[in-house]
């Protein structure tokens, strides 16, 4: 039996955020951020962040966008983006999982002290609290997609994923998904 394939892309960045920074000195990798996007211009992207680009502060479930919010502000923002084939069906979960973080946004939070805790390969966590890695891998998990990611996981365990297909390095404000010729997902929840 052939099972029809989706796409989901997996866009690490790097934004140069003063939070950025500290985490790209500990870690001295190049990306972290992570998001998922389920459509292959990004208009849906998801992950944990800033809700509002000028505070670091107050953070949590957020819709990115590459020309508006934090990537708006901050338009020299590096960034990796890559596919991943998924069934139909997984691709489904994934949607109704995220429509779900959607629908309920103002419950979720960013968590900042599991975020550093995972710097020191530790893990705190609290019910409705994820930062980006963590929030990602929940998705994934809950959508029954296997990649064999860590338990306390980073930004840069996303590079790690098997048959990932890398379609864009570079600035994200300079991303086009014509030229990255990649397939289509129309997504709406």
């Amino acid at each position: 039996m052939k099972f029809k394939m989706k796409k989901i892309y997996i866009v690490l960045t790097y934004t140069g955020t003063i939070l950025s920074k500290i985490i790209k000195l500990y870690t001295k990798k190049e990306y972290s951020h992570v998001s998922i996007a389920l459509d292959q211009d990004l208009k849906y992207m998801y992950s944990f962040g800033r809700l509002n680009p000028y505070n670091a502060f107050i953070g949590g479930f957020v819709h990115e966008e590459i020309d508006k919010g934090t990537f708006k502000r901050f338009k020299n923002t590096k960034s990796l983006v890559y596919d991943i084939n998924v069934t139909d069906s997984e691709y489904n979960r994934i949607i109704k999982n995220i429509c779900e973080f959607e629908k309920n946004k103002e419950k979720y939070h960013f968590n900042i002290k599991g975020l550093f805790a995972a710097g020191f390969n530790k893990k705190i966590t609290k019910d409705n609290y994820f930062y980006c890695a963590e929030f990602l891998k929940f998705i994934l998990d809950e959508s029954g997609i296997n990649i064999n990611l860590p338990e306390i996981i980073k930004p840069e365990d996303f590079e790690n994923v098997k048959n990932k297909n890398i379609i864009y390095k570079g600035y994200l404000k300079n991303y086009n998904y014509r030229l990255a010729k990649i397939y289509e997902n129309q997504v709406a929840c």
